[in-house]
């Protein structure tokens, strides 16, 4: 059975540009395909990870960027599951590989999200809870999140401040990171004097709306090897949907988070322990305190010290660096490429192309891309350096 491999990545901007979701793909194709024969000659699948028609007024996106790489005949799809989108389609394009379906798969994320508006990007997001429950009360996903912030400060030892930190702690990431929609640094002071979103959330406990498109060329080692490119091997991948309405479960056990890890590590033959760096997906600052807990990077109640050094943190915490790239709220948030945009710092970290944010010695990494509401779909992959079989 094939084991698949990341063969090359590529990224359009990040942030707000004028360029449409098509012309932001082609950017990042460009970039993963800039020293490789044209896709045409390699790609034989096309996976599409794309959050909502509604900002574009564009579905079949699928066929759209297939046609725009110089794809013809092959199959393509559009795959949803709100910000999981980008994860799933890589999910795809891995399992194509492995169950020997295709030698070479393309998995890419787009979204034009700043074309809407914040109303539009506010009413596009909320389309992922609930009808009948959560959408017609008008909430929106940041007082969403202030439901499991508020829980979690009220069950542990967190403050207002430890989630404050965890935003100082990307920025600083995001401003080794040349890719990122927010490379500046910030302090304490401004994420805590920032306007309120939703208690416990302000302004810069929340990532930005974005446009961006990402590109990842899942293939086998054999063809890695011809094509002369570094790899970094999938050896992992789990996947679990919960509930969609956050009312029907545990706001800080985030179990289909903790399934899909676990499930991606059992498929790799490793466990927490091993996991080097870890993109996880802080679209709130508290997101990153509840998901490192859920990967079992953390005792239960002290995922919010994730951005304390290693030696600091509380005993059973693991030595992971979390979010190299900034994560979500600096290097940015283009729904349905997010997902890829997570593999593509993992496979730049383990291959050594991270520039001076690369982690020394790293060579695992896990990827926690969730979809809804904390864990109503959430994707996770382990990437190693090992070569594959």
């Amino acid at each position: 059975m094939p084991e698949p491999v990341i063969a090359s990545v590529g990224a359009s901007p990040l942030g707000r540009t004028d360029l449409p979701g098509r012309d932001l793909f082609s950017v990042a194709l460009a970039e993963a395909f800039d020293e490789l024969p044209d896709p045409s000659e390699i790609v034989e699948a096309v996976y599409v990870g794309n959050q909502s028609e509604s900002y574009e007024h564009q579905i079949m996106q699928g066929t759209l960027l297939a046609e725009w790489a110089g794809l013809r005949h092959v199959p393509a799809e559009r795959v949803e599951g709100c910000a999981a989108a980008g994860a799933l389609a890589l999910r795809h394009a891995v399992k194509d590989v492995r169950n020997g379906e295709h030698e070479a798969v393309l998995a890419c994320g787009v979204e034009k999200m700043t074309s809407a508006g914040t109303s539009g990007a506010t009413d596009a997001l909320s389309a992922a809870f609930d009808r009948a429950i959560e959408q017609r009360s008008g909430i929106t996903a940041p007082s969403q999140y202030a439901l499991l912030g508020q829980r979690y400060l009220h069950e542990t030892d967190a403050t207002e401040r430890d989630l404050a930190e965890i935003a100082v702690k990307n920025h600083a990431n995001a401003a080794r990171n040349p890719r990122a929609q927010f490379p500046k640094e910030i302090d304490v002071a401004t994420v805590l004097e920032s306007d309120p979103v939703a208690p416990p959330l302000k302004l810069y406990d929340c990532a930005p709306v974005g446009d961006g498109a990402a590109a990842v060329l899942v293939t086998t080692g054999e063809m890695a090897a011809d094509l002369d490119q570094p790899q970094v091997r999938v050896a992992g991948s789990g996947a679990s949907a919960n509930n969609i309405a956050v009312a029907e479960r545990d706001m800080t056990d985030i179990a289909g988070a903790r399934i899909a890890a676990e499930t991606a590590y059992e498929e790799a033959g490793i466990d927490a322990e091993a996991v080097d760096i870890a993109e996880v997906h802080d679209a709130f600052t508290v997101c990153e305190a509840l998901l490192a807990e859920a990967a079992g990077f953390a005792p239960t109640g002290t995922g919010y010290q994730s951005y304390q050094p290693p030696a600091e943190r509380a005993n059973g915490w693991t030595d992971v660096q979390l979010s190299p790239s900034g994560g979500l709220k600096a290097r940015g948030h283009p729904i349905g490429a997010t997902g890829l945009l997570q593999a593509l710092e993992a496979y730049e970290q383990l291959t050594g192309a991270a520039g001076d944010r690369v982690v020394e010695d790293a060579e695992t990494a896990l990827l926690l891309n969730e979809g809804g509401v904390a864990d109503a779909v959430t994707v996770g992959h382990v990437l190693t350096t090992a070569e594959a079989q």
